[in-house]
């Protein structure tokens, strides 16, 4: 069988050299989070329709969109991959691809990074296992695991191999997925000097920043980055998102809204991280107190047509806040009914949705009618348990958030402050949690209630 070494000298099997060249422009733009992804590997398989390893990128493309007619279209790009091999028998890392496209596309995504593990122990320098893992492993809650994955292969990796800033860039999101702030900003800020285009890279110095509480810093940041973000893809929108967060802390509303409008729903999209972005953020507006108007609307029309995808948890909350937003009570029966079904699947998000998504999704609606007391019985006992539903530390906290909410709310004061107490611990240049934790401190009489008033105002001050 004909074989060409790709950009990192991996051998692939296709029928010709211009083939292997497309499809690495296709995974460089995949994981520069480019635009044009589609339409490079389009290329590819036109100058091979019996290329296994370009079959397989489209399936995992389909698997990204996180929607059922992803998966049902991944299936069908499997079935291409296997005819392919068929005919032009591969080799054994690209029929691990095959195998881990089988499992991600019938919901064992732990099958699929297991998979991808076994092809980096082998071959360190497959950048589209690298990339593709780590969606994976992060909607999977699993920190530590996107970072011993990095650290397993990046001693293979050095400034001269193609790619090798998305590699840094990747890495520099597990370490601050992982706690390691430093390390994260250092590697995150030299990915971003290799290759300003680097979103994802630019991203995790933006994660650094929020989790530290370093607001204008972020926004500064953002501003200088997004200058080199020509021809990405709706992931720059997500760093809006980053923008509009930073801004809320400053209680600059009206121009989160601007924000909001311009910049993070721009287009009524129907991609589910757009979707997302923007129910978290129009949920922390009317936590402080800001109308929102009719913007729910646009949101749960959309989500309407998600209520049976069931593909993450994280993104089924956040369709279901929409409805739940909306006032649309039957869509909201209907999606919550959904949820108890899959509940009871066979897939790994299934398990995720039995033990944590059913409770979060109840607290969602209970939230929503005001019935806070619920809120706080069906989440405390998980709560510990929250990075199980994926993505990241500052999108999780959305939930955390609706949980000291409610105890507030409900009066449970001890429940809230015990609570804040561990938030500021572990965030303790976080406006949100130094407001509420002086207010439940205030509606206690505590005598350190002045000293978290200074620190919240020094906090505001910087």
């Amino acid at each position: 069988m004909p074989r060409f070494p790709d950009a990192r000298g991996l051998a692939v099997t296709a029928n010709c050299a211009d083939a292997v060249r497309l499809l690495d422009e296709s995974i460089e733009a995949y994981v520069g989070a480019r635009t044009d992804t589609r339409s490079r590997l389009d290329a590819a398989l036109a100058a091979d329709p019996d290329f296994t390893l370009a079959h397989c990128v489209d399936g995992y493309l389909r698997m990204l969109s996180s929607k059922r007619e992803g998966r049902e279209q991944a299936r069908r790009a499997l079935a291409s991959a296997r005819e392919a091999a068929f005919r032009q028998p591969p080799l054994a890392r690209e029929l691990r691809h095959v195998d881990a496209l089988d499992a991600w596309s019938r919901g064992h995504m732990r099958a699929a990074t297991a998979h991808w593990t076994a092809i980096l122990r082998e071959h360190p320098l497959d950048l589209l296992a690298i990339k593709v893992s780590q969606f994976v492993l992060s909607y999977l809650g699993e920190s530590e695991g996107m970072r011993d994955l990095l650290v397993a292969v990046l001693p293979f990796w050095d400034a001269a191999m193609p790619g090798y800033g998305y590699v840094l860039g990747c890495y520099a999101y597990a370490l601050e997925e992982a706690g390691d702030y430093a390390s994260a900003e250092r590697l995150g800020r030299r990915a971003v000097e290799l290759n300003p285009c680097d979103i994802w890279a630019a991203h995790a110095v933006a994660h650094v920043a929020e989790m530290e509480g370093r607001r204008r810093e972020g926004i500064a940041w953002i501003a200088d980055a997004a200058s080199h973000w020509h021809g990405c893809n709706n992931f720059a929108f997500h760093l809006r998102w980053h923008e509009a967060l930073f801004r809320l802390d400053l209680d600059e509303h009206e121009r989160v809204l601007d924000v909001y409008d311009r910049e993070v729903r721009a287009e009524h999209s129907d991609e589910y991280l757009d979707i997302a972005n923007a129910v978290s953020l129009l949920w922390r507006l009317e936590q402080a107190e800001v109308d929102v108007a009719g913007r729910w609307r646009e949101l749960a029309e959309r989500a309407r047509g998600h209520i049976h995808d069931h593909s993450l948890v994280f993104v089924d909350l956040h369709y279901l806040m929409a409805l739940a937003a909306a006032g649309d009570a039957n869509a909201v029966e209907q999606f919550l009914g959904s949820c108890e079904r899959f509940a009871t699947e066979a897939s790994t998000e299934a398990s995720v949705m039995a033990d944590v998504g059913l409770p979060l999704a109840r607290a969602v609606v209970a939230h929503r009618r005001g019935d806070f007391g619920s809120v706080v019985d069906l989440l405390l006992p998980i709560h510990d348990r929250f990075r199980r539903i994926g993505a990241s530390h500052a999108q999780r906290d959305l939930f955390e958030q609706l949980l000291i909410d409610a105890a507030w709310r409900d009066r449970r004061f001890h429940v809230a402050l015990d609570l804040l107490a561990d938030r500021t611990g572990r965030r303790p240049g976080n406006v949100w949690g130094w407001k509420h934790y002086a207010a439940v401190l205030d509606a206690l009489r505590s005598g350190d209630a002045a000293g978290a008033h200074r620190t919240l105002d020094r906090l505001r001050e910087a």
